[in-house]
């Protein structure tokens, strides 16, 4: 326990890691608030439950476009393009304040749809310049506190944004929200960065995206990570669908949801301080490994019902997700060279996070089909297998390299 709590004043210590962190912390309150506020906001106006989950689709949907939104952080300067990014939405979050009625709620779509391409190129630009602006050694114990920060926040902001949508509306929420964008783009102004501006890549549009995209999927190192991230992430949407039967079946009211996803945040925050010097101790592969199986085995054990049970399940996903997004985050940066590192974090995020869209979409029928119970214990079964496939594959080649290596080059 020493290691990790030297971990956060040494990150602290380092004063661009501190404005990232409380960057991320304001933007990332206002953007939880507005997540679960806009449902929300559509369901009031409209009173349709398949509009109400058109948001999340509308903030997800640019994701899939990641590589190609991505190729902005390598063309142009990346902290003003990171600011930029915060006052679009600071500028477009206010024109919200219109809307009164349903035949508005289009506006909200619109914007939503906005928000989430700026924030695909926000996190692009955002990890090529943590790459550069906070010390090496200290990315993985950073990259693990943003994480502590993200999952704090969303333990807190939906609260405070159903406190204000309550009290004064849905505009409110997006007011506040601008605010937030507005504070964090001035802490990112004040970033002391060295090499931000990458050279202008070759050639066009199309051929700097699928650079970039080659060199994840050509790198031995990366390829494994981004991989079992992708397959880990469409289990965690699957198990996600299936937390309201499991509600069920303990015989709670829907709103017990809300508690599991409070344990599940807060075991998220405790990985975030653990994950620096896990990392270090364990590695890459075997750190996202260990969190697959944890995840995996406790969405399986949700089968069984009960309230401790699923208590214990749900603080040991919130640890175990995490575990392989931090461990991809971190190799990317660290193995991508800076010209290609906007658009290499962007496919990487796309193909980690695409798939939790498809597994939710899958969850939510399989759902309505089968018992619970039995979709549970297949999960907990083939998700290990299917997600650790790809890092095992690695192991093995990089065994079999070292081997060769010592053949070829006998003491």
């Amino acid at each position: 326990m020493t290691i990790t709590t030297r971990a956060l004043p040494r990150v602290l210590s380092d004063r661009n890691a501190r404005l990232y962190l409380t960057a991320s912390v304001i933007s990332g309150f206002g953007t939880s608030a507005l997540w679960l506020v806009s449902g929300v906001w559509v369901k009031d106006l409209t009173g349709s439950d398949g509009l109400a989950a058109l948001c999340v689709l509308a903030m997800w949907a640019p994701t899939l476009a990641g590589p190609l939104l991505g190729t902005l952080a390598d063309r142009t300067r990346r902290r003003p393009l990171l600011i930029g990014a915060n006052l679009l939405m600071a500028a477009l979050l206010p024109s919200l304040v219109t809307i009164d009625s349903p035949g508005r709620v289009w506006l909200l779509f619109a914007v939503l749809f906005v928000y989430g391409a700026a924030g695909v190129v926000h996190h692009a630009a955002e990890s090529a310049l943590v790459a550069g602006a906070v010390p090496a050694p200290l990315l993985g114990d950073f990259n693990g506190l943003r994480t502590t920060a993200s999952e704090g926040t969303k333990l807190l902001a939906p609260l405070a944004g159903a406190g204000v949508y309550a009290a004064y509306g849905g505009a409110s929420v997006a007011l506040l929200d601008a605010m937030t964008f507005v504070l964090a783009s001035g802490l990112y102004a004040c970033l002391r960065v060295r090499g931000s501006t990458p050279e202008p890549p070759k050639g066009g549009w199309r051929a700097q995206t699928a650079e970039g995209a080659r060199f994840l999927w050509a790198h031995g190192r990366l390829r494994p990570l981004v991989l079992a991230g992708g397959a880990t992430m469409l289990f965690a949407g699957l198990n996600g669908a299936m937390t309201y039967a499991v509600v069920d079946t303990l015989g709670h009211a829907p709103a017990y949801a809300g508690v599991l996803y409070a344990v599940q945040g807060a075991g998220s925050v405790a990985i975030g301080l653990l994950s620096g010097p896990a990392l270090r101790r364990l590695g890459e592969r075997r750190f996202a490994a260990c969190g697959i199986a944890l995840a995996a085995v406790a969405a399986g054990l949700r089968a069984i019902p009960s309230d401790a049970v699923a208590l214990v399940c749900s603080a040991a996903i919130g640890v175990g997700l995490p575990c392989v997004l931090i461990a991809t985050l971190t190799a990317v940066q660290d193995a991508a060279p800076d010209a290609l590192l906007g658009r290499i974090a962007a496919t990487a995020d796309t193909l980690v996070f695409t798939p939790n869209v498809i597994g939710l979409a899958v969850g939510a029928a399989l759902v309505e089909l089968l018992d619970v119970r039995a979709v549970l214990i297949v999960i907990g079964l083939v998700w290990p297998v299917t997600a650790l496939a790809p890092l095992q594959r690695a192991a093995r080649a990089s065994r079999t390299a070292t081997r060769s290596a010592s053949d070829a080059n006998p003491a």
